[in-house]
């Protein structure tokens, strides 16, 4: 009797969801018998990046996962929550039970950045912060904020995130879901001034322009940029004339390098031109920063001067980029921290594809873009295992039944959680906040949201 084609998908986040909907819009979809599709998450709730690595206080942000919930919603998708790959499962278990395995786990560490002083206390991945403040189930509870001088570095939106979340009061971020220790926590902030560092000019800044203007937005942060770092080579001009982004980046910092300081108790500075040489330290923790002077060389890159400058700060946060962990059994391209592909079928050394096996997402290209860039990887990730699919390229399971996975998680003594138990958790964080008048409260202990799914 014909069955449905078979896939799972690991990583439950925005690249795993798009990839579920491209296979449900497909004419194999569309035909009998269809297709069948298990998303399996390591965290005990889907959505990825949009619930643990979107700032709290970016609402409009965090509504893409009610298009994400239209998806989920589609009988033909099952959800398996808290099911780590590689100890819960491997991939020679995925190919037991699946036609396709669809890889989507995305970037959760930071990169290296490899300066003198890195190592001191006080100096921080912003992942490890950003996991901090959106409450993720494997992050401590607490986050020392002593500092009351704080530099950031990175013209990321990342960076954006981390710089404001440091400069902002924690009554200002109580009506969005921040659990209460990180309320907690950010009322003992004692962070008075920010100083976010880019090593090139404001044309090569990465902001989204929306969340570049957002800073500006707070009572409690006066933004400040240096007019002597309002400045452009050829390379730059052509980088604003062909890239309506970066233009109105620049043109947002300009208008504010020439305004005056005003009396917001919370100053946000705004360098460009300045490249992180050294973490300075005494007893081994973070007294200051050295940055070297950087100037245009034509092109919009730069050249170093050899001109340094010490800067009075006892914290860094590093914002230079996501890295993906390693994956077991699959192929790994240590310098780009990604699984080598084409066209989002996975490539073994050999140069062979690797059968029935896909990725797609950060995971896939690095963590670059926005989250609505890994809709075209999905399409085409799924176009190709489609194709395969048509040519009997993929290796058929051994148990293809539905059922089969769920004997073997209960038998391997996993305990997960599904689409309905999102629904139950879901309802848990809305009557936490209802009593404060907020949407939700996130809950952050796994065993907690465990239980409040039903699990």
């Amino acid at each position: 009797m014909p069955r449905p084609l078979r896939v799972a998908i690991v990583g439950a986040g925005p690249a795993g969801i798009y990839a579920a909907d491209a296979l449900l819009k497909s004419e194999v979809a569309a035909a009998d018998p269809g297709v069948s599709i298990d998303l399996f998450e390591r965290m005990p709730a889907p959505f990825g990046l949009i619930r643990y690595g979107v700032a709290p206080d970016h609402p409009r942000i965090k509504g893409i996962i009610t298009a994400l919930h239209q998806v989920l919603d589609k009988p033909q998708i099952r959800l398996f929550g808290n099911v780590d790959y590689g100890n819960d499962l491997s991939l020679d278990d995925l190919r037991t039970h699946y036609d396709a395995v669809i890889f989507s786990t995305g970037a959760t560490a930071d990169r290296a950045l490899d300066i003198p002083g890195i190592e001191l206390e006080g100096s921080y991945g912003a992942a490890d912060f950003v996991s901090w403040y959106d409450g993720h189930p494997d992050w401590p509870r607490t986050w020392s904020l002593e500092a009351e001088k704080v530099a950031v570095l990175g013209v990321g939106n990342v960076a954006l995130d981390v710089a404001r979340i440091l400069a902002k009061t924690a009554d200002e971020l109580l009506p969005t879901e921040i659990p209460p220790n990180v309320h907690e926590g950010l009322k003992a902030n004692k962070a008075l001034e920010v100083h976010v560092f880019g090593r090139r000019g404001p044309a090569q800044a990465k902001f989204s322009p929306m969340e570049l203007r957002e800073l500006d937005h707070s009572p409690n942060i006066e933004v400040i940029v240096d007019p002597e770092d309002i400045d452009y080579d050829e390379g730059s001009i052509e980088t604003r004339r062909g890239n309506k982004q970066a233009d109105m980046v620049a043109k947002t910092l300009e208008n504010w390098a020439i305004r005056d300081t005003g009396d917001r108790p919370h100053k946000l500075f705004l360098h460009f031109f300045e490249s992180p040489a050294e973490i300075l330290g005494e007893d081994g923790k973070v007294v200051g920063l050295r940055t070297e002077r950087t100037t245009l060389d034509g092109t919009g890159n730069v050249k170093g001067t050899g001109e340094f400058k010490d800067w009075d700060v006892t914290a860094v946060y590093r914002a230079v980029g996501y890295l993906s962990d390693e994956l077991p059994k699959l192929p790994w391209d240590v310098a780009s921290g990604t699984v080598p592909d084409e066209g989002g079928r996975v490539i073994e050394e050999s140069g062979e594809h690797l059968d029935s096996t896909y990725v797609t997402g950060w995971i896939r290209r690095g963590p670059v873009g926005l989250i609505g860039h890994t809709k075209g990887d999905a399409n085409e990730t799924v176009a190709n295992l489609l194709d395969d699919y048509a040519h009997g390229r993929l290796q058929t399971p051994a148990s293809p039944e539905p059922e089969a996975v769920e004997a073997f998680l209960a038998s391997r003594g996993v305990r997960w959680t599904t689409w309905e138990g999102w629904y139950k958790l879901d309802a848990a964080e809305k009557a936490l906040g209802e009593p404060q008048g907020r949407e939700r409260v996130k809950i952050v202990e796994r065993e907690d949201m465990l239980r409040a799914s039903g699990a």
